[in-house]
């Protein structure tokens, strides 16, 4: 016999089957600030894995050694938290007991029951695009209000088509998450198999039954014969970024501004902070075909490619290397041998950094112009056909993770049955 259904009344949601209900959420959901725990155990909201111990997570930072996790917000297993901005919805589910800082907002159910389906929801694309509707100017800094989602109606099937509907999406969502992960790993695979062709090339040129020679550099090891090696800094000038003040920066002015998190090829202009443009700006001005180089934080080492005119200047965390043998030296500072240089050069510090003496310092195999110019025309080609190779993969994961939210949302709010 067909499901009956009926029009929920509320456009996000649209027809439930006859025997659902809607409700407010703040009738279903209580907001929570009680304090401290019997496991005062940091934790962090994240999109991939719920609410987890803070100290399993790499690249976050930590709260104060002498921080008194008495006073933050108490966490239960199966909790919500609000992860305060989001565009994926921002809303997760506590896995473990303990406690998490002030600034998120906690909720659980009111009563207790099966919290699978609420889990669910709040990842479908509907309730998504609702939460973010509500929360217009989060770009400038709102938060995801708990107000705003206490008042939202959300749709309720009964306890059991809950648990029904939240067992079979776990079995569905692991396998789609299964095949994102194969992707993941092609994409991995791909990156590495980039990184060992530039890195061939740069070290042992384009002719594989070349003679070598032991270079002198033991992480170089052997060269071909007519090559030599040279330290960056007889290649090419480093410049260093200008040192802003915060009050240098204006939402408009005539200048942007490239930060470490634009380094990127090409380089994503539109991000970039505006600044008014005195005239002891123009050192730091990019040019066409330099290198720029982020000096700190958890990308030391990303280099970028500049590929276009475009005026701008660099701050004090990004580095310029200019010279008029970039293509190729670019292409030297994507091998795996620079990249363990600089883990080697910047590690053991809470927030790793390269200096430009260290970068200059670093030696090089170098082949005659000539042949610069085709290891780079030869990389041009082949990294472009492996990019765009990555570029599928990527692709594939987006729709593999629109067809889960889709799937996602096609079931808690009763479209589909099972």
């Amino acid at each position: 016999m067909a499901k009956e259904y009926k029009d929920s009344g509320i456009p996000w949601i649209g027809e439930i089957p006859k025997d659902w209900r809607t409700d407010r959420a703040k009738t279903i959901f209580v907001q929570s600030t009680t304090k401290g725990n019997e496991r005062l155990v940091l934790q962090s909201a994240t999109q991939d894995r719920g609410v987890v111990d803070k100290d399993t997570l790499e690249g976050v930072v930590q709260v104060a050694a002498d921080a008194d996790l008495r006073t933050f917000k108490t966490v239960h297993i199966d909790d919500f938290v609000i992860s305060l901005r989001s565009f994926q919805g921002g809303f997760e589910i506590c896995h473990n007991e303990g406690v998490i800082s002030p600034a998120y907002t906690v909720f659980r159910l009111r009563k207790k029951s099966y919290t699978g389906y609420y889990r669910l929801l709040f990842k479908s694309y509907g309730f998504i695009d609702k939460i973010n509707s509500l929360t217009v100017g989060i770009r400038e800094g709102k938060n995801i209000q708990y107000r705003d989602f206490a008042d939202m109606e959300i749709p309720i099937p009964s306890d059991v088509e809950q648990q029904r509907i939240a067992e079979f999406l776990d079995r569905k969502c692991g396998e789609i998450d299964e095949a994102i992960a194969l992707q993941e790993e092609f994409i991995e695979e791909l990156k590495a198999y980039k990184q060992s062709v530039i890195t061939e090339a740069v070290t042992r040129g384009l002719n594989p039954n070349v003679k070598l020679k032991d270079s002198g550099i033991d992480w170089i090891g052997k060269i071909p014969q007519g090559w030599e090696t040279r330290k960056i800094k007889a290649l090419s000038v480093f410049i260093n970024g200008f040192a802003f003040n915060s009050f240098d920066f204006k939402s408009e002015g005539e200048m942007p501004v490239i930060r470490i998190g634009d380094i990127a090829t090409p380089i994503i202009y539109e991000h970039c902070v505006k600044v008014s443009a005195p005239k002891e700006l123009s050192p730091f001005l990019i040019n066409r075909g330099d290198i720029l180089i982020a000096m700190s934080g958890a990308t030391t080492g990303k280099c970028c490619f500049v590929v276009d005119d475009t005026i701008a200047c660099i701050n004090q965390r990004v580095g310029i290397i200019r010279g008029n043998k970039n293509r190729f030296l670019y292409y030297t500072l994507q091998s795996s041998l620079f990249f363990e240089y600089i883990m080697l050069n910047s590690a053991g510090s809470a927030q790793p950094n390269i200096s430009a003496f260290t970068i200059g310092d670093y030696k090089i195999a170098v082949p005659n112009e000539g042949e610069m110019i085709e290891i780079a025309d030869y990389l041009d080609n082949k990294c472009t056909e492996i990019d765009n190779l990555i570029a599928i993969k990527q692709q594939k994961i987006e729709e593999l993770k629109d067809y889960k939210k889709s799937i996602i949302y096609e079931y808690v709010t009763g479209k589909k049955e099972i």
